[in-house]
């Protein structure tokens, strides 16, 4: 069987992409693939490193049953796009800051998360930072659903 590593990539790493890891990282052990799923997570700026996620993030996860309190910001470099098969973005703006870190060859690498749930409203995934707990409920909702799709996606890859 084949494997397949993931990074999901926001502004800080400290909301979207933690919650992204979470989520993914519970469905691939869900599914008993995680010695083939290798699930990570990064974002475009330095501002955050080495913090956990944000303590909204933590608390909405935490209500559905996800721990994100272990998990630590790091920033995206262009070993990175090495190292894993697919790099997830939350927006818009995350695509065009990781095309301007990735090498050429690796480009075709980065993919929208909300790409995997074409069936749930929304291009992108809304950074939550600025507003309330509904926001974090959010990201939540679309990151299931675009984790899910996403695993889906890559169940070929996998047996193939």
């Amino acid at each position: 069987m084949k494997k397949v590593s993931v990074c999901f990539v926001c502004l800080g790493n400290i909301c979207r992409s933690p919650t992204a890891e979470a989520v993914m990282r519970r469905l691939v052990d869900e599914a008993g693939l995680s010695t083939q799923v290798s699930v990570d997570s990064a974002g475009t700026g330095n501002w955050h490193v080495g913090e956990a996620p944000d303590e909204r993030a933590q608390r909405a996860g935490g209500q559905r049953g996800y721990d994100l309190a272990s998990l630590r910001a790091r920033q995206i470099n262009a070993d990175d796009f090495r190292r894993f098969d697919l790099i997830v973005a939350m927006d818009d703006a995350n695509v065009t800051a990781l095309h301007a870190v990735a090498p050429a060859a690796e480009r075709d690498k980065i993919r929208l998360l909300m790409e995997f749930a074409p069936e749930t409203a929304g291009r992108v995934v809304v950074d939550p930072y600025f507003g309330g707990a509904e926001g974090f409920e959010a990201v939540l909702d679309q990151c299931e659903a675009a984790c899910a799709g996403l695993l889906a996606a890559l169940r070929p890859q996998l047996l193939g």
